[in-house]
């Protein structure tokens, strides 16, 4: 059943009435009719099968037949912070992270990026990378839309980890040694509704400083297996990890 992430405005106690590229896909694409049904979400994570009661040449009107009680999203809050990679593996990073979990995605601007964030583009890029994270949690049946922060330096990036219980990168120079802490280690400590912060280089990987400034700062610095990972596939080789062990594995290392 297609499923549409619909604004708060759009809810009208058990009406959804539905706009914009969502009218367009369930009209001109999907070719629904009146009767038949969707799954609409709302900002809140509540979601609700709904029969489509009206279609005009605008919007569509849906009504509430069922809430839905399950839960697909992960126990814990993870933020990817990834450095600005070239080519489209940003796009790759949003679709693949939004499948499997991710709360909140953080571009940043590291030493070592190819690609140089265009302040000037800044607002058609944000509405780009949204609709690939809008339809990958709709493909993958996601009950939170992840937020896309503006790309950011590393010292704002920093500041803006306060926040969080729970600090990450990854750094290929831990997988040379045995003096490291392991990714599933620091996983095995996390506690429901924790915060976490993963951060991950671009394809040159960190700079000292910014190893040094990470650190200096409480990021804890862990390895993501023996084996050197691209930029693209590290955060969800992360997320993969994060989601086996407290889902998979029935939720017993996620502590109430």
């Amino acid at each position: 059943m297609q499923r549409y992430f619909i604004p708060e405005a759009n809810w009208d106690d058990n009406l959804v009435h539905i706009d914009g590229d969502d009218f367009h896909h369930i009209v001109r694409v999907m070719r629904m009719q009146i009767g038949d049904k969707i799954i609409c979400n709302q900002p809140t994570a509540k979601a609700a099968i709904c029969t489509i009661t009206q279609i005009d040449e605008t919007f569509v009107t849906a009504q509430v037949e069922e809430w839905l009680e399950n839960n697909s999203e992960l126990p814990v809050f993870v933020t990817i912070a990834q450095g600005l990679p070239k080519g489209d593996k940003m796009d790759y990073v949003l679709q693949k992270g939004t499948e499997l979990g991710v709360h909140t995605f953080i571009p940043f601007q590291a030493e070592r990026s190819v690609v140089k964030w265009d302040a000037r583009k800044e607002e058609k890029k944000l509405s780009r990378f949204r609709k690939i994270v809008k339809e990958a949690s709709e493909q993958s049946h996601r009950q939170l839309l992840p937020e896309i922060k503006s790309a950011m330096q590393l010292t704002e990036l920093i500041e803006e980890s306060k926040s969080y219980q729970v600090k990450l990168f990854a750094y290929e120079e831990e997988a040379k040694t045995n003096t490291f802490h392991s990714l599933a280690s620091m996983i095995r400590k996390l506690q429901e509704d924790d915060r976490v912060i993963i951060c991950i280089g671009p394809e040159g990987g960190f700079s000292k400083e910014e190893v040094d400034a990470l650190k200096q700062h409480h990021f804890i610095p862990v390895r993501l297996g023996p084996r050197i990972l691209r930029t693209e596939t590290a955060a969800l080789y992360a997320m993969a990890s994060i989601s086996y062990q407290l889902e998979e594995l029935g939720g017993q290392s996620c502590q109430q």
